[in-house]
């Protein structure tokens, strides 16, 4: 349907699950793709998988202003500008209680799922304004609009990016960027098996997706591909007049 054609894109987190889904679609759609993510193997072969000349790769660290710089100088050169900042790195972090909650680790989830999307986008707007304006979109996740016990971080940095769309889309109204959210219930993806296992050493009760696929209304996780639609309804023109909202991706689970 060629929605994004002429439209360059920056997807952090773009290795595997949703963002590896977004960048495909994306290309599909007809956007110029730079995928972002820590791992060269791994972002490598999601390159070699998509076949195509519209998506190259950097390896950056989301939490290194530095990097964040860099990726949008690189997109820029290599496809004319910036359109699309998809903030979706992220980190599930550990499951313990507050109580037990290591600081280091706590520092981590920040940084990654708060600090990260502010760098980019303090980075993506002087690019956006070039272009006339842009669409910034953070993945932020049910847990920024309610509570979870034994995920204080994740949730806390969940809440807070919701924060940040909230302030930027008024800040960056002014130069036509819109700024929103994508809050998705859990995801089949790496980060929640992750989340499962950690679940899991805590109770006797056994299977963690069984018992978290029972609080959703739908009865079972979101695929990827499923929030990359919203993630390029948020990215089109299809949202022209849409800035500072919150997308809730979440089965009924809030509802």
């Amino acid at each position: 349907m060629n929605r994004l054609e002429g439209k360059v894109a920056i997807i952090t987190g773009a290795s595997g699950g949703i963002g590896k889904a977004t960048a495909m679609l994306f290309i599909e759609e007809g956007a110029d793709v730079l995928m972002v993510d820590l791992n060269e193997d791994e972002l490598s072969t999601a390159c070699t998988d998509m076949n195509s000349n519209k998506v190259s790769y950097f390896v950056g660290d989301v939490t290194r202003s530095s990097d964040n710089f860099e990726a949008v100088k690189l997109a820029t050169e290599r496809y004319g500008g910036l359109d699309v900042f998809i903030a979706n790195a992220g980190i599930g972090g550990d499951v313990a209680s507050i109580e037990e909650y290591e600081e280091s680790r706590f520092d981590k989830v920040m940084e990654i799922n708060a600090k990260g999307p502010f760098l980019g986008l303090k980075a993506a707007i002087p690019a956006m304004t070039a272009r006339g304006g842009g669409s910034f979109v953070i993945t932020s996740s049910v847990a920024g609009v309610i509570g979870a016990s034994l995920l204080s971080p994740y949730v806390m940095s969940k809440h807070a990016v919701v924060g940040l769309m909230k302030s930027a889309s008024k800040e960056c109204a002014p130069l036509n960027i819109r700024v929103n959210t994508v809050n998705p219930a859990p995801v089949e993806t790496d980060m929640m098996r992750i989340i499962e296992d950690g679940m899991d050493s805590l109770s006797e009760e056994g299977n963690p997706k069984a018992r978290i696929e029972e609080s959703i209304p739908l009865g079972r996780y979101a695929q990827p591909e499923e929030i990359a639609k919203l993630m390029l309804f948020l990215s089109s023109d299809d949202s022209s007049f849409v800035t500072g909202s919150v997308y809730l991706a979440d089965g009924g689970s809030t509802a």
